[in-house]
C-alpha cells in the first residue's frame, strides 16, 4: 500500500487547485438553484396575483347577482306575497354552551 501512495504524487498546489476548482463548481451550482428559487417565485406571485383578479371577477358577479335577487319585484314576477311571516324562537347558539 505504501508503494501505491509514494507513485501518487500529489504535490501541495496541485491539491490547492483541485479544492479550489471543487469550491468554484459548488458555487456556480448554488449560485444556480437560488436563481432557480427566485424564478419560481416570481412564477408563483405571478400566478397568485392572476388568481386574485379571477376571485374579484367571480366576487363582482357573485355580488351583481344577489342585488338581482334583493332587488327584484316578486309580485311583479308572479309570486305571491307571504301570508303571515313567523320567526321560530331558538335558544343562541355560541362555542361555549
Amino acid at each position: 500500500m505504501y508503494k501505491f501512495f509514494s507513485h501518487l504524487s500529489f504535490s501541495l498546489p496541485t491539491i490547492c487547485f483541485g479544492l479550489i476548482a471543487v469550491l468554484a463548481l459548488t458555487y456556480i451550482g448554488l449560485i444556480a438553484v437560488v436563481m432557480n428559487y427566485a424564478a419560481l417565485t416570481v412564477t408563483f406571485s405571478q400566478s397568485v396575483t392572476n388568481d386574485e383578479a379571477t376571485v374579484g371577477t367571480l366576487e363582482s358577479q357573485y355580488l351583481a347577482s344577489v342585488a338581482n335577487i334583493t332587488n327584484a319585484n316578486y309580485v311583479a314576477l308572479g309570486y305571491a306575497p307571504p301570508i303571515a311571516q313567523v320567526f321560530v324562537p331558538t335558544k343562541s347558539v355560541t362555542a361555549l354552551r
